[in-house]
Protein backbone atom coordinates (compact mmCIF):
# COMPACT_ATOMS: atom_id res chain seq x y z
CA UNK A 1 0.00 0.00 0.00
CA UNK A 2 1.47 3.56 -1.51
CA UNK A 3 1.68 5.70 1.94
CA UNK A 4 0.74 9.03 0.32
CA UNK A 5 -2.42 9.26 -2.25
CA UNK A 6 -1.26 12.27 -3.90
CA UNK A 7 2.63 13.56 -4.33
CA UNK A 8 2.46 17.17 -5.76
CA UNK A 9 5.21 19.53 -6.71
CA UNK A 10 4.64 23.45 -7.24
CA UNK A 11 5.31 26.96 -6.37
CA UNK A 12 5.56 27.65 -2.02
CA UNK A 13 3.69 31.63 -2.12
CA UNK A 14 1.57 33.26 0.49
CA UNK A 15 -1.66 34.42 -1.16
CA UNK A 16 -3.15 38.54 -0.11
CA UNK A 17 -6.03 39.03 -1.72
CA UNK A 18 -7.57 42.35 -1.96
CA UNK A 19 -11.70 43.68 -3.23
CA UNK A 20 -11.14 46.23 -5.91
CA UNK A 21 -12.85 48.08 -8.13
CA UNK A 22 -12.37 47.34 -11.74
CA UNK A 23 -11.06 50.87 -12.79
CA UNK A 24 -8.00 49.51 -10.55
CA UNK A 25 -7.10 47.31 -12.98
CA UNK A 26 -5.96 49.94 -15.76
CA UNK A 27 -4.61 51.82 -13.37
CA UNK A 28 -2.22 49.40 -12.14
CA UNK A 29 -1.70 48.67 -16.01
CA UNK A 30 -2.42 44.47 -15.19
CA UNK A 31 -4.51 42.41 -17.50
CA UNK A 32 -7.86 41.03 -15.84
CA UNK A 33 -8.49 37.30 -15.37
CA UNK A 34 -4.50 36.34 -15.75
CA UNK A 35 -1.31 35.77 -13.68
CA UNK A 36 1.04 38.29 -14.31
CA UNK A 37 4.75 37.68 -12.82
CA UNK A 38 6.34 40.84 -11.00
CA UNK A 39 9.81 42.13 -9.14
CA UNK A 40 9.90 42.55 -5.57
CA UNK A 41 9.98 45.74 -6.42
CA UNK A 42 7.17 45.80 -8.73
CA UNK A 43 5.35 43.99 -5.47
CA UNK A 44 5.88 46.63 -3.02
CA UNK A 45 4.90 49.40 -5.23
CA UNK A 46 1.80 47.52 -6.03
CA UNK A 47 0.87 47.06 -2.08
CA UNK A 48 1.43 50.66 -1.93
CA UNK A 49 -0.78 51.40 -4.37
CA UNK A 50 -3.35 49.21 -3.45
CA UNK A 51 -2.94 50.18 0.51
CA UNK A 52 -1.55 53.91 0.84
CA UNK A 53 -3.06 55.38 -2.37
CA UNK A 54 -6.57 53.41 -2.75
CA UNK A 55 -6.97 52.52 0.75
CA UNK A 56 -7.87 48.89 -0.38
CA UNK A 57 -7.91 46.30 2.83
CA UNK A 58 -6.72 42.50 2.92
CA UNK A 59 -9.38 40.71 2.84
CA UNK A 60 -7.69 37.19 3.56
CA UNK A 61 -4.12 35.55 3.60
CA UNK A 62 -3.31 32.34 3.67
CA UNK A 63 -0.59 29.74 2.68
CA UNK A 64 -0.78 29.19 -0.73
CA UNK A 65 0.47 28.35 -4.49
CA UNK A 66 -1.56 26.78 -7.21
CA UNK A 67 -0.63 22.74 -6.39
CA UNK A 68 -0.19 23.67 -2.26
CA UNK A 69 -3.79 24.95 -2.49
CA UNK A 70 -4.76 21.41 -4.34
CA UNK A 71 -3.05 19.53 -1.91
CA UNK A 72 -4.26 21.37 0.82
CA UNK A 73 -7.82 20.48 -0.63
CA UNK A 74 -6.67 16.69 -0.31
CA UNK A 75 -5.69 16.55 2.95
CA UNK A 76 -8.60 18.35 4.61
CA UNK A 77 -11.04 15.65 2.58
CA UNK A 78 -9.04 12.43 4.25
CA UNK A 79 -6.20 11.84 1.77
CA UNK A 80 -2.82 11.97 1.97
CA UNK A 81 -0.16 14.44 0.75
CA UNK A 82 3.03 15.20 0.29
CA UNK A 83 4.44 18.86 -0.95
CA UNK A 84 7.72 19.15 -2.45
CA UNK A 85 8.94 22.94 -2.90
CA UNK A 86 10.56 25.85 -1.56
CA UNK A 87 10.70 28.80 1.14
CA UNK A 88 13.21 31.33 2.35
CA UNK A 89 14.11 31.54 6.27
CA UNK A 90 11.98 35.27 6.97
CA UNK A 91 8.45 35.29 8.11
CA UNK A 92 6.26 34.81 4.69
CA UNK A 93 7.95 31.15 4.45
CA UNK A 94 7.68 30.49 8.15
CA UNK A 95 4.10 31.09 7.68
CA UNK A 96 3.54 28.91 4.57
CA UNK A 97 5.10 25.92 6.30
CA UNK A 98 2.91 26.34 9.28
CA UNK A 99 -0.35 26.51 7.37
CA UNK A 100 1.04 23.56 5.84
CA UNK A 101 1.30 21.45 8.38
CA UNK A 102 -1.24 22.65 10.04
CA UNK A 103 -3.51 21.58 7.49
CA UNK A 104 -2.00 18.00 7.41
CA UNK A 105 0.35 18.33 4.50
CA UNK A 106 3.91 16.37 4.58
CA UNK A 107 6.73 18.20 3.25
CA UNK A 108 10.28 18.74 2.37
CA UNK A 109 10.61 21.69 4.24
CA UNK A 110 11.87 20.25 7.13
CA UNK A 111 15.77 20.68 7.63
CA UNK A 112 16.12 24.78 7.43
CA UNK A 113 15.65 27.22 4.68
CA UNK A 114 17.84 29.55 2.74
CA UNK A 115 18.03 33.41 3.53
CA UNK A 116 16.32 35.20 0.62
CA UNK A 117 12.28 36.32 -0.03
CA UNK A 118 9.85 33.63 0.19
CA UNK A 119 7.26 33.49 -2.99
CA UNK A 120 3.97 35.86 -2.57
CA UNK A 121 0.54 35.89 -4.73
CA UNK A 122 -1.35 39.19 -4.80
CA UNK A 123 -4.68 37.99 -5.76
CA UNK A 124 -7.30 41.09 -6.64
CA UNK A 125 -10.91 40.58 -6.57
CA UNK A 126 -13.21 42.58 -8.65
CA UNK A 127 -17.49 42.99 -8.41
CA UNK A 128 -17.78 39.87 -10.62
CA UNK A 129 -15.78 37.58 -8.92
CA UNK A 130 -12.62 37.51 -11.51
CA UNK A 131 -9.60 37.16 -9.77
CA UNK A 132 -6.17 39.27 -10.99
CA UNK A 133 -2.94 37.75 -9.88
CA UNK A 134 0.16 39.25 -9.53
CA UNK A 135 3.35 36.93 -8.52
CA UNK A 136 6.67 37.37 -7.07
CA UNK A 137 8.11 33.74 -6.77
CA UNK A 138 10.90 34.95 -5.13
CA UNK A 139 12.93 32.01 -3.68
CA UNK A 140 10.45 29.48 -4.96
CA UNK A 141 11.86 30.52 -8.81
CA UNK A 142 14.76 28.25 -7.51
CA UNK A 143 13.08 25.46 -6.91
CA UNK A 144 15.46 22.39 -8.11
CA UNK A 145 15.53 18.85 -7.49
CA UNK A 146 17.13 19.18 -4.64
CA UNK A 147 13.54 19.85 -3.23
CA UNK A 148 12.35 16.28 -4.58
CA UNK A 149 11.55 13.46 -1.88
CA UNK A 150 12.06 10.58 -4.32
CA UNK A 151 10.66 8.00 -1.87
CA UNK A 152 8.24 10.00 -0.73
CA UNK A 153 7.08 10.40 -4.55
CA UNK A 154 7.70 6.66 -5.18
CA UNK A 155 5.69 5.78 -2.40
CA UNK A 156 2.35 7.58 -3.88
CA UNK A 157 -0.70 7.08 -6.31
CA UNK A 158 -0.58 10.17 -7.81
CA UNK A 159 1.75 12.70 -8.90
CA UNK A 160 0.15 16.08 -9.45
CA UNK A 161 2.79 18.96 -11.40
CA UNK A 162 1.90 22.73 -11.28
CA UNK A 163 1.93 24.24 -14.66
CA UNK A 164 3.63 27.37 -13.28
CA UNK A 165 6.80 25.70 -12.89
CA UNK A 166 7.71 25.97 -16.90
CA UNK A 167 8.60 29.62 -16.01
CA UNK A 168 11.56 28.57 -13.86
CA UNK A 169 14.51 26.39 -15.45
CA UNK A 170 15.55 24.49 -12.75
CA UNK A 171 11.39 24.07 -11.25
CA UNK A 172 10.83 23.06 -14.55
CA UNK A 173 13.72 20.47 -14.54
CA UNK A 174 12.53 19.37 -10.91
CA UNK A 175 9.43 19.21 -12.68
CA UNK A 176 10.63 16.72 -15.73
CA UNK A 177 12.52 14.64 -13.04
CA UNK A 178 9.61 13.91 -11.16
CA UNK A 179 7.48 13.17 -13.77
CA UNK A 180 10.44 10.89 -14.88
CA UNK A 181 10.56 9.40 -11.21
CA UNK A 182 6.34 8.62 -11.55
CA UNK A 183 6.49 7.09 -14.38
CA UNK A 184 9.56 4.38 -13.60
CA UNK A 185 7.25 3.50 -10.13
CA UNK A 186 4.31 3.94 -11.44
CA UNK A 187 2.30 6.28 -10.01
CA UNK A 188 -0.62 8.18 -12.27
CA UNK A 189 1.11 11.74 -13.57
CA UNK A 190 -1.19 14.25 -13.48
CA UNK A 191 -0.63 17.71 -14.95
CA UNK A 192 -2.55 21.23 -14.45
CA UNK A 193 -1.53 23.52 -17.17
CA UNK A 194 -2.28 26.43 -14.29
CA UNK A 195 -3.42 29.58 -16.43
CA UNK A 196 -3.90 30.40 -20.04
CA UNK A 197 -1.27 32.94 -20.36
CA UNK A 198 1.51 30.44 -19.11
CA UNK A 199 -0.21 28.07 -21.70
CA UNK A 200 0.22 30.15 -24.11
CA UNK A 201 4.38 31.69 -23.53
CA UNK A 202 5.14 27.99 -22.40
CA UNK A 203 4.05 26.29 -25.54
CA UNK A 204 6.57 23.90 -26.05
CA UNK A 205 7.18 23.40 -22.30
CA UNK A 206 3.80 21.41 -22.00
CA UNK A 207 4.18 19.53 -25.07
CA UNK A 208 7.71 18.38 -23.73
CA UNK A 209 5.32 17.31 -20.61
CA UNK A 210 2.80 15.35 -23.03
CA UNK A 211 5.54 14.10 -25.14
CA UNK A 212 7.31 12.62 -21.68
CA UNK A 213 3.73 10.83 -20.70
CA UNK A 214 0.71 12.57 -18.70
CA UNK A 215 -1.81 10.30 -17.58
CA UNK A 216 -4.14 12.88 -16.66
CA UNK A 217 -4.32 16.32 -17.32
CA UNK A 218 -6.16 19.33 -15.69
CA UNK A 219 -7.17 22.31 -17.16
CA UNK A 220 -10.17 24.98 -18.36
CA UNK A 221 -11.90 25.30 -21.46
CA UNK A 222 -9.39 28.45 -22.33
CA UNK A 223 -6.27 26.80 -21.50
CA UNK A 224 -7.33 24.09 -23.52
CA UNK A 225 -7.98 25.65 -26.45
CA UNK A 226 -4.38 27.41 -26.84
CA UNK A 227 -2.62 24.74 -25.93
CA UNK A 228 -4.45 22.78 -28.84
CA UNK A 229 -5.40 25.51 -31.35
CA UNK A 230 -8.64 24.77 -30.87
CA UNK A 231 -11.86 27.47 -32.13
CA UNK A 232 -14.10 25.41 -29.39
CA UNK A 233 -14.37 24.07 -26.27
CA UNK A 234 -15.64 20.52 -27.66
CA UNK A 235 -12.65 20.45 -30.80
CA UNK A 236 -10.30 20.93 -27.78
CA UNK A 237 -11.46 18.82 -25.51
CA UNK A 238 -11.44 15.74 -28.26
CA UNK A 239 -7.61 16.93 -29.15
CA UNK A 240 -6.83 16.82 -25.54
CA UNK A 241 -7.88 12.97 -25.54
CA UNK A 242 -5.20 12.45 -28.21
CA UNK A 243 -2.61 14.00 -26.16
CA UNK A 244 -2.87 12.58 -22.77
CA UNK A 245 -4.55 9.15 -21.48
CA UNK A 246 -7.11 10.99 -19.26
CA UNK A 247 -8.58 14.51 -19.27
CA UNK A 248 -10.33 16.86 -16.93
CA UNK A 249 -11.65 20.05 -18.07
CA UNK A 250 -13.39 23.15 -16.40
CA UNK A 251 -16.14 25.12 -17.94
CA UNK A 252 -16.90 27.92 -15.61
CA UNK A 253 -20.26 27.98 -14.39
CA UNK A 254 -21.35 25.16 -17.19
CA UNK A 255 -19.31 22.58 -15.11
CA UNK A 256 -17.03 20.28 -16.53
CA UNK A 257 -16.03 17.30 -19.33
CA UNK A 258 -14.26 14.35 -18.53
CA UNK A 259 -12.59 11.85 -19.96
CA UNK A 260 -11.28 8.32 -18.23
CA UNK A 261 -9.74 6.58 -21.10
CA UNK A 262 -12.58 4.86 -22.82
CA UNK A 263 -15.72 7.10 -21.70
CA UNK A 264 -16.70 10.57 -21.83
CA UNK A 265 -18.98 12.97 -19.74
CA UNK A 266 -20.63 16.54 -19.60
CA UNK A 267 -20.99 16.66 -15.73
CA UNK A 268 -23.42 20.15 -15.32
CA UNK A 269 -22.22 23.25 -12.75
CA UNK A 270 -23.67 23.35 -9.11
CA UNK A 271 -25.19 26.65 -9.00
CA UNK A 272 -23.79 29.12 -6.82
CA UNK A 273 -23.57 32.59 -6.30
CA UNK A 274 -19.50 33.43 -7.17
CA UNK A 275 -18.16 36.49 -5.18
CA UNK A 276 -14.07 35.29 -5.52
CA UNK A 277 -13.04 32.59 -8.28
CA UNK A 278 -9.61 32.26 -6.74
CA UNK A 279 -8.53 28.75 -6.49
CA UNK A 280 -11.73 27.18 -8.45
CA UNK A 281 -9.64 25.03 -10.30
CA UNK A 282 -6.92 23.99 -7.92
CA UNK A 283 -10.25 22.80 -5.28
CA UNK A 284 -11.50 21.15 -8.60
CA UNK A 285 -8.43 19.28 -9.10
CA UNK A 286 -7.77 18.61 -5.28
CA UNK A 287 -11.87 17.21 -4.69
CA UNK A 288 -11.15 15.00 -7.79
CA UNK A 289 -8.25 13.71 -6.75
CA UNK A 290 -9.53 12.88 -3.12
CA UNK A 291 -12.81 10.97 -5.60
CA UNK A 292 -10.64 8.91 -7.27
CA UNK A 293 -8.09 8.08 -4.68
CA UNK A 294 -10.65 6.73 -3.04
CA UNK A 295 -12.17 4.89 -5.88
CA UNK A 296 -14.94 6.79 -7.26
CA UNK A 297 -15.36 6.76 -10.93
CA UNK A 298 -14.59 10.20 -13.15
CA UNK A 299 -18.08 11.28 -13.20
CA UNK A 300 -18.44 11.15 -9.82
CA UNK A 301 -15.45 12.52 -9.23
CA UNK A 302 -16.36 15.52 -11.09
CA UNK A 303 -20.23 15.96 -9.36
CA UNK A 304 -18.00 16.16 -5.88
CA UNK A 305 -15.06 18.39 -7.83
CA UNK A 306 -17.85 20.85 -9.09
CA UNK A 307 -19.90 20.93 -5.65
CA UNK A 308 -16.54 21.39 -4.23
CA UNK A 309 -15.59 24.57 -6.59
CA UNK A 310 -18.96 26.09 -6.34
CA UNK A 311 -18.60 26.15 -2.27
CA UNK A 312 -15.29 27.31 -2.60
CA UNK A 313 -16.25 30.61 -4.98
CA UNK A 314 -19.49 31.33 -2.83
CA UNK A 315 -16.77 32.79 -0.20
CA UNK A 316 -13.68 35.27 -0.49
CA UNK A 317 -10.37 32.42 -0.38
CA UNK A 318 -8.68 29.63 -2.34
CA UNK A 319 -9.70 27.35 0.83
CA UNK A 320 -12.40 25.73 2.64
CA UNK A 321 -13.30 26.05 5.79
CA UNK A 322 -13.70 22.88 8.31
CA UNK A 323 -17.63 23.25 8.36
CA UNK A 324 -18.08 23.09 4.61
CA UNK A 325 -16.00 20.48 4.42
CA UNK A 326 -17.84 18.20 6.58
CA UNK A 327 -20.66 19.33 4.49
CA UNK A 328 -19.60 18.42 1.34
CA UNK A 329 -18.15 14.85 2.50
CA UNK A 330 -21.88 14.08 3.60
CA UNK A 331 -23.85 11.56 1.22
Amino acid sequence: MKQYDVYGIGNALVDTEYEIDDAFIGLADLQKGVMTLIEEEERINLIHLLEEKHEYEVIHQSGGGSAANTLVAIAQFGASSFYSCKVANDATGDFFMQDLRAAGVDTNLNNGCESGHSGHCISMVTPDAERTMTTHLGISRELSIDELDENALRNSRYLYIEGYLVTSPTAYDAALKAQEIAREAGVVVSLTLSDPSIVENFQQSFDQFAERGVDLIFCNEDEAKIWTGSQSTKEAFKKLQTVCNQVAMTCGKEGAMVYDGSTQAAVPGTPTHAVDTTGAGDMFAGAFLYAVSQGQSFEQATVFANRSASKLVSNFGARLHAEAITELKQP
